[in-house]
């Protein structure tokens, strides 16, 4: 199911003993624009540290009762390697968290979780190897930091990164909603991050090869309206691109 990450910011983790505190925000890499990491706020329970909780203990997003589950029990948490809230996710500190908890290093392999092309719902596979010489270093970015971006075409800017919208299943960040309020039409659209063409991280703008004009006659995102495959394959058409789950399709074939 697809989520927008402003509408879950605030939504209740509840884990296997009670509830460890409420959403805050997201870590993502830009490689495969994928969320590895969920940031909660655990208001004074563990004082200055960040605590992160990485999909593989993500069970499910429940928009009825606005909590996202987490299979994990509140000693789990206080005992996990702990990062100071003013430290970036070294890679070091991303082996001892992963060995911590027994899961697999997402970035063992040339997949988007690494060996494997999904998150693996088998998780006695979580203990076989995960080394790969096909091996990539991540570079994490938080979804607060982001939010603003200018966005930048081949004829000018046409607005600003306004809010994220992920896949709960895969954890994937599958579109970005861009805010074009002072540009054309002003309305809000979506843009795939496999359309883009670099970040320039410290100018904080995210480059598109599009043009404004193709970019304000997309179908408009609305919202309070449900996407739904065929508002994702008009998007598509409208660009002349193929859709991200035919190439999920094919990774998932040609790893079988």
């Amino acid at each position: 199911m697809l989520n927008r990450f402003k509408s879950i910011k605030g939504y209740k983790l509840n884990g296997l003993d009670g509830e460890v505190g409420t959403v805050k925000e997201f870590f993502f890499d830009d490689r495969f624009w994928t969320i590895r990491y969920l940031v909660a706020d655990t208001g004074n329970w563990l004082g200055e540290w960040q605590v992160l909780i990485s999909p593989f203990a993500l069970t499910a997003v429940n928009v009825e009762d606005k909590t996202v589950v987490v299979e994990l029990t509140k000693k789990q948490i206080e005992e996990s390697p702990s990062l100071a809230s003013d430290k970036p996710v070294s890679r070091q500190y991303e082996e001892e968290y992963s060995n911590y908890y027994g899961w697999p290093m997402y970035w063992s392999g040339p997949y988007m979780w690494g060996l494997q092309p999904g998150l693996l719902p088998n998780r006695e596979k979580w203990r076989e190897p995960t080394q790969s010489k096909n091996s990539w270093d991540p570079h994490l970015r938080s979804t607060q930091d982001v939010m603003g971006h200018a966005i930048q075409t081949n004829d000018g800017k046409i607005g600003h990164v306004e809010d994220f919208i992920f896949d709960d299943e895969t954890w994937a960040i599958r579109y970005f909603v861009v805010d074009t309020k002072n540009f054309g039409l002003g309305k809000l659209v979506l843009l795939s991050p496999r359309w883009i063409e670099n970040i320039d991280w410290i100018q904080k703008k995210v480059i598109v090869a599009l043009s404004r004009d193709s970019i304000l006659g997309s179908p408009e995102f609305l919202q309070d309206s449900l996407l739904t495959g065929e508002y994702e394959t008009d998007l598509h058409r409208h660009y002349n691109r193929h859709g991200y789950w035919i190439d999920e399709l094919n990774a998932e074939e040609k790893h079988h």
